[in-house]
Formats: C-alpha cells, sequence, structure tokens
C-alpha cells in the first residue's frame, strides 16, 4: 500500500503556482448589497446574490481566538506543524478505513481549502478517487510553499461553507447568532467548528459534535448543556444578515444593486427614522379605526433628491410589502389645485370669483354625475379661495366644466402623473374630485413643481441621480396663487376650523384628500424647501371608518414639516412680477371683505350676484328621470324647479307653456307637480328670451 501510495505521489506532474493570496480576496464577493444615507449611514441591507449568503472578507485578526483554537482542535491538530499534509493522521484514517471499513478523512485545513479554491479537487457526492485525492494533496503542499499559515487560515475562514447558503464566517456568525466574528465565544465557536463536518446535519448531530469540539479546549470550557440549547434555538430558524436598522426596503428595491455593492443615496437616516416613526405613531392611534396601512416622501425642491422615503410602517400592515408610495390609489381632493392653477392662469377665474355650493347634476355618457360635499351638505356661494381652501366638491366640478376635462387630464399628465392613462371621457366630471389613480411618488413631485414656481423636474432617486426632464407647467403667478390660498387658515376655516393639523410653525401650503368610501386619505404640500406627502389606507383597498385626511394623514405631514424646519420657520416666498393685491367685498355679504392676490389686468374690487351672475337652471338635472310613486297622494308629489341666481320676473315653462305650480322664491324656485311623459322645462327673463333649458321625463 505504501509503495503504491509513493508511486501516485512521484507520478502526479508538478503543478504551477497556486493563486496569490491577494487575489483570491480580492475576488471575494458578498452577495450582499448595502444602501446608504448621504452621510455614509447604513439605511438597508439588500441581497444581490440569490445563490449564496456571503458577506465582506474578514481579517484573521478580526476573529474571535476561541474560533480559531476550535477549528484547529476540529479540524486539524498539526496545523501549525506540517506542511500541507499530515501523513500520521492519513497513514492512521487509511488503517482505519481498512481495518475497520469505517470512511474516516485526514485532509488538513489546507487540503480543505485547495478543494475550496478549486472545484476539480472539491469532494463530491461520492467522495474522491485516489488520483484526486493526491491531486489534493499536491495542490495543498504548493499552497503551504507560497502563502503563510496566517493566510491559508484567513481564506479557509472566508470561503468554507458552514450551514445552507451561509459562506464564510462573518455571514455565519451574523446570520446564526447576529454578531460579529471578533465576538464568538468558545460555545458558539464549538458549534460553528462542529457543523464543517456536516454543515445541514440535524441539531442534535450537531451539538454532539460540538460537545466534543468543545472538551479538547483549553479551560475553562463551554458547558455542553449551553452547546446543546444553541444548538436547537440557532440551528432552527432561519439566519438573518441584517445588523442594525432596516429602514428603506422599499427605497432600495427601486434601485439597481450589485452584489457587494455599496450605494450612497440622497436619504438621510435620521429624517426616516424620524418619519417611520411617526408614521407607526398615527397608525397605533387609528388602529381601532380599519387602518393598517400608510406611506411618505420628502423631496428637496430645488434638487428633486428624496430626502426620505417609507413605503410602509410594517408594524401594522398585513402586507408589509407593498410599497405604499409606488402604489396606485385613488387621488381624491389632493388634483383640485392643478385644476384651479388651470383656470386662475386661463383668466377663467380669480382667487376672489363667486362659486356656487348646491346641488348639481350633470349628464354624462354613463348617466347623471351629481357630486357631494364630504361633509354631505352645501354651503351656498363662495368665492375660489373658499373653495379650494375649504376642499368644497361641487364648485370644483363647476370649474372643471369652465377649464374643459380634456385640457385638465393633459396639463395633469405634464405633471408627471403618468398612472392617468386612459383617455379623458373615461375619467370625466371625477377627474375634478381625483376619481384617477395616482402614486404618492409622483403626486409629491406635482405639489413639488407648485413650489418651484410651475415648473415640474424630474425626481431622481440615487444621490448622483440627475433630473431627466423639466418643464413648465403653470406661469409662475398662478402657481404663487395656489401657494397663497393652500397656506392660507382662514381659506380652510370653513371646513377645518382655524386650528387643525394643517397648521405648521411656519409657512407651508397644503391639500388633504379622502377617496371615495374612505379607502385612502392624503396630505400633500409644500414650503419653499421641501415638499411632504403622506398616505394613508389599507394596502389591501378596504375602507376606513371615519378617517379623513385632516385626520389620518394630515398629523404625520404637520409632523414632518415641524421637524424638517425646527427652530428656523419658513416665512411666504415672496410673490413674482404680475400679481397685484387689492381690497374687495362681496354683495351680497357671503364672504367678510379682504385684501385679496389677482394676475395683474384681473382684479376688480365688488364682486355682486346680482350684476356677473347668468341665472340658470340648478334642478332638475338635465335628462332627469323621475318615477311618481302610487303609494303617496299625487297632491304631496312635487318637483322643485330651481333658478340660480334668483331673477325677479323670469318665468317657467312647462313643453312651452306657462308652469303650473307654486312659487316659493319670485323669479327662483316653483314647486311643479309632475305629469307622466317626457317634458321640456324652460326659464325664461322677463322680456321672453330662453334664460336656460332641460329635459325631464316622469315615468
Amino acid at each position: 500500500m505504501g509503495g503504491l501510495l509513493l508511486g501516485l505521489f512521484l507520478l502526479t506532474p508538478v503543478h504551477a503556482a497556486p493563486p496569490g493570496f491577494a487575489g483570491i480576496k480580492a475576488a471575494h464577493r458578498p452577495s450582499e448589497a448595502w444602501v446608504l444615507d448621504r452621510h455614509g449611514a447604513l439605511l438597508q441591507t439588500v441581497r444581490a446574490d440569490p445563490s449564496v449568503r456571503r458577506l465582506p472578507w474578514v481579517r484573521l485578526d478580526e476573529l474571535s481566538p476561541a474560533m480559531i483554537n476550535a477549528l484547529i482542535v476540529s479540524e486539524d491538530k498539526r496545523f501549525l506543524e506540517h506542511g500541507g499534509t499530515d501523513w500520521r493522521a492519513m497513514v492512521s484514517a487509511v488503517w482505519d478505513n481498512l481495518s475497520h471499513g469505517s470512511r474516516r478523512g485526514a485532509s488538513t485545513l489546507t487540503m480543505q481549502l485547495a478543494g475550496l479554491l478549486d472545484p476539480e479537487l472539491a469532494r463530491g457526492a461520492e467522495g474522491r478517487t485516489l488520483a484526486q485525492k493526491w491531486l489534493q494533496i499536491r495542490a495543498a503542499q504548493d499552497l503551504e510553499r507560497y502563502w503563510t499559515k496566517q493566510q491559508i487560515l484567513e481564506a479557509y475562514f472566508n470561503r468554507v461553507n458552514f450551514r445552507g447558503e451561509l459562506a464564510g464566517i462573518r455571514a455565519a456568525a451574523l446570520g446564526l447568532f447576529g454578531k460579529h466574528p471578533s465576538g464568538l465565544d468558545k460555545a458558539e465557536s464549538s458549534l460553528l467548528a462542529a457543523l464543517l463536518r456536516g454543515p445541514n446535519a440535524k441539531p442534535a448531530v450537531v451539538a454532539k459534535r460540538a460537545c466534543g469540539v468543545a472538551a479538547q479546549l483549553d479551560a475553562p470550557q463551554p458547558d455542553c448543556r449551553r452547546i446543546t440549547s444553541l444548538a436547537w434555538s440557532r440551528l432552527s430558524g432561519t439566519p438573518r444578515l441584517e445588523m442594525g436598522e432596516q429602514l428603506a426596503p422599499h427605497y432600495a428595491r427601486r434601485l439597481e444593486l450589485k452584489p457587494g455593492q455599496s450605494v450612497r443615496t440622497s436619504l438621510d437616516a435620521g429624517l426616516q427614522r424620524f418619519v417611520l416613526g411617526e408614521l407607526r405613531r398615527q397608525l397605533a392611534e387609528l388602529a381601532g379605526r380599519q387602518v393598517e396601512d400608510g406611506a411618505a416622501i420628502v423631496l428637496d425642491n430645488r434638487s428633486g433628491e428624496v430626502l426620505a422615503y417609507v413605503g410602509s410602517s410594517d408594524a401594522t400592515s398585513a402586507a408589509p410589502e407593498v410599497d405604499g408610495v409606488g402604489a396606485r390609489r385613488q387621488a381624491g381632493s389632493t388634483l383640485k389645485p392643478f385644476l384651479y392653477a388651470l383656470a386662475l392662469e386661463s383668466r377663467l377665474l380669480t382667487a376672489a370669483s363667486p362659486l356656487e355650493d348646491s346641488p348639481l347634476a350633470l349628464d354624462t355618457p354613463s348617466g347623471q354625475y351629481v357630486p357631494q360635499n364630504y361633509e354631505r351638505d352645501f354651503k351656498g356661494w363662495v368665492s375660489v379661495r373658499t373653495a379650494l381652501g375649504a376642499s368644497l366638491n361641487v364648485p370644483a366640478v363647476r370649474t372643471l366644466v369652465l377649464t374643459g376635462t380634456e385640457i385638465f387630464h393633459q396639463r395633469l399628465l405634464d405633471l408627471g402623473l403618468t398612472t392617468l392613462d386612459q383617455d379623458t371621457d373615461f375619467y370625466g366630471y371625477a377627474l375634478a374630485l381625483g376619481g384617477a389613480e395616482v402614486t404618492l411618488a409622483e403626486l409629491t413631485n406635482a405639489y413639488r413643481a407648485l413650489a418651484n414656481g410651475g415648473v415640474w423636474r424630474g425626481m431622481p432617486l440615487a444621490r448622483q441621480g440627475r433630473e431627466k426632464a423639466s418643464r413648465r407647467v403653470f406661469t409662475p403667478q398662478s402657481a404663487h396663487l395656489i401657494g397663497d390660498i393652500l397656506a392660507d387658515p382662514a381659506a380652510r376655516a370653513l371646513t377645518f376650523g382655524l386650528d387643525s393639523p394643517l397648521t405648521t410653525l411656519g409657512w407651508a401650503a397644503v391639500k388633504t384628500g379622502t377617496s371615495k368610501d374612505m379607502r385612502d386619505n392624503w396630505a400633500v404640500g409644500y414650503t419653499p424647501r421641501y415638499t411632504v406627502g403622506v398616505w394613508v389606507g389599507n394596502a389591501s383597498g378596504a375602507p376606513m371608518h371615519e378617517v379623513s385626511g385632516v385626520t389620518g394623514a394630515a398629523p404625520v405631514w404637520q409632523a414632518i414639516i415641524n421637524r424638517l424646519h425646527g427652530s428656523r420657520p419658513e416665512t411666504a416666498p415672496k410673490a413674482p412680477p404680475g400679481l397685484e393685491t387689492l381690497p374687495v367685498r362681496f354683495e351680497p355679504a357671503f364672504e367678510p371683505p379682504r385684501s385679496e392676490l389677482f394676475l395683474t389686468g384681473t382684479g376688480q374690487t365688488v364682486f355682486s350676484l346680482a350684476q356677473g351672475a347668468a341665472t340658470r337652471i340648478h334642478g332638475p338635472g338635465n335628462g332627469a328621470v323621475l318615477a311618481l310613486d302610487p303609494d303617496i297622494p299625487p297632491e304631496r308629489q312635487k318637483v322643485r324647479f330651481q333658478a340660480r341666481p334668483p331673477r325677479v320676473g323670469a318665468v317657467w315653462q312647462v313643453d312651452e307653456q306657462p308652469a303650473q305650480g307654486e312659487w316659493l322664491e319670485p323669479g327662483g324656485d316653483l314647486l311643479w307637480p309632475p305629469r307622466r311623459g317626457a317634458h321640456r322645462i324652460r326659464l325664461l327673463s322677463p322680456e321672453g328670451q330662453e334664460l336656460d333649458a332641460v329635459f325631464l321625463t316622469v315615468k
């Protein structure tokens, strides 16, 4: 036998020099990538290589001495003495295999490393052939000739597999014990050393082997009971390689990351942590109202950099993987500022123009569209400033009728709201009230365009990113006017009061929104320096219980704005040229006198309903279909004809004949006893001119 072994050794061709230690270390590629904040602090660890779990290289002097000793005791007791091959151990192993039929090996640490570096020398499922064994021996001797013992140990620790996907000592120490390899104690080191003989063995088997390793260590030796407890607790679960806080998982998914890469982003770890904490706190308070999800994003107005990006609270969510910043949700009233900006710059309205908040029915291809306010009541005549600030729905729909739906739809696309990808008819008049899906990221960036004087710019994700496009969407004057309204506490007092979560320490423009059935609510707004968007709802789309934008998302928005500016609140931005301030009053006085801001050339000081408003039919809606109830006496069933504003001497006609009925207001409303059939309802001036007409069917 000895002659055969010697012959194989002498016949084995001499190998070229083994790969250099420096090259092996340089080629080491972790499986993870790391997302850093703008200051270099760790935000998120991301697995970028699905085939293995490997972390950065560990130097030998970073290893716990207990781990080094446990490895040598377990795998190669004479490692520091031999030249790559432990001939005494090998002869003993051959004798045991022949005499007792065992399968004992005698590979030294150097021989094992040779197999780790060269796949052709690695042990297969059927073991190694005798020729492969000798090739491994020769490779080990070459390593010992060119490498130091310290380099061999260091490379071994970084290349060997410990359990499952865990490759290398850093991944094993963090994945199984949640610590750096320098902190491994004797019990943990014994367990890791025992894993090398059977990485995927059952905990009981590994524990028994580890106790044997521990018994060979210098005193004091770890207790076998603790080792057994560690084996069962640490080898039964799924290893985690994330160390420290994991603050931005959804943001990290939007980056193109490669194994071993560290990417510095524009995010601020302190701000990210604060936003996440505020979102979790608010969702905890809303727990009894069927709310479990939320998201927030913070943008720098000038650069467009993302300073905070929280896609989910994680703590309360049943779907924490859903990215609320990038998910499509109904916009609610958050689109209204863009609608009024369009109307203002088109000079169709001014901030003081009267709009009527009263019942409205509009014909659509699918039937009548009848908008309602959030509070299910109507305020009567209001100015544009109040209509936007108080977020009244009917005036917004009336404004959309003035601007035209197609023009408004195109303006929203110009603002980067790419999710509005249906044709205009699909949205109809509901577009004024946010009957379209947007993402929080794109919506917040659209508000940033208002903050930047009407110029929209792309939103770079990484710190090194560049804005890909820019375009002017609104004039500086109309953008400034909208910001002035959205920052005016008096304008929103009709709905929200003077003291609400929309009030901040300094100047800030903000708009809330609540979608149909309270499935989503929003608070989006800006200061001269930052734009902040917050969404609260349920990833499943389930409705919330009595949660609006001001009670759901606004408190988080307010906290973020105050945190951003701290002890230096923002002042109002300077008005651009092309605006003028005039005193205004209303006749009748549906709002108190005030100073108002106008585009130059559009200002007036008196707004009289009697002078400028044409009388129109406000009810019944054109195309309305009414059904008589046979269980109600006919004299109790009346249709109310409504004229707004009332006009003394006006005349109602039904089918070209004077309408019979009861006048409720001269020149205004009339109660008409309906009769079956199709009818044409006309409103005539005292001079007999037609002011308006609608069609009505009674069944």
